[in-house]
């Protein structure tokens, strides 16, 4: 294989591998679909959101489950001690009654894992208040 060959090999598999990491961070833009879709009934999220029949979302990666005050969470939420991390979140997402056995969200997961890290991407866009 010439040297020309070879680092155009070197670069194809560099940029896809590349790409790959991008996209396991998911896209926002697809998140927000997907949030207003799938979320959008139950939770708020954004500057004047506040809770409606789920706890409003902002600032949820790194906080402490069942711990806003404008919302009455279930017993089991609030003492599961979960922190949300962007890892606790996907599988929440994934399944969250096998997260938090006894959460009262009505919701039956996302097995898709692109969609779940475009959702998380969105989410995280909006930083607590």
């Amino acid at each position: 294989m010439n040297k020309a060959a070879a680092m155009t090999l070197v670069l194809t598999l560099g940029a896809g591998l590349f790409a790959a990491q991008a996209n396991a961070q998911g896209d926002a833009e697809e998140g927000g679909k997907l949030f207003k879709r799938m979320c959008g009934g139950c939770h708020q999220i954004g500057e004047s959101a506040r809770a409606f029949f789920g706890p409003q979302l902002n600032g949820i990666v790194g906080r402490t489950a069942g711990s806003t005050t404008d919302y009455q969470y279930s017993d089991a939420m609030m003492s599961s001690g979960i922190v949300w991390t962007r890892e606790q979140l996907a599988a929440y997402i994934e399944n969250p009654k096998a997260v938090v056995s006894g959460t009262r969200m009505i919701f039956w997961g996302i097995s898709d894992q692109e969609k779940i890290d475009d959702l998380l991407a969105y989410l995280e866009t909006f930083p607590a208040p």
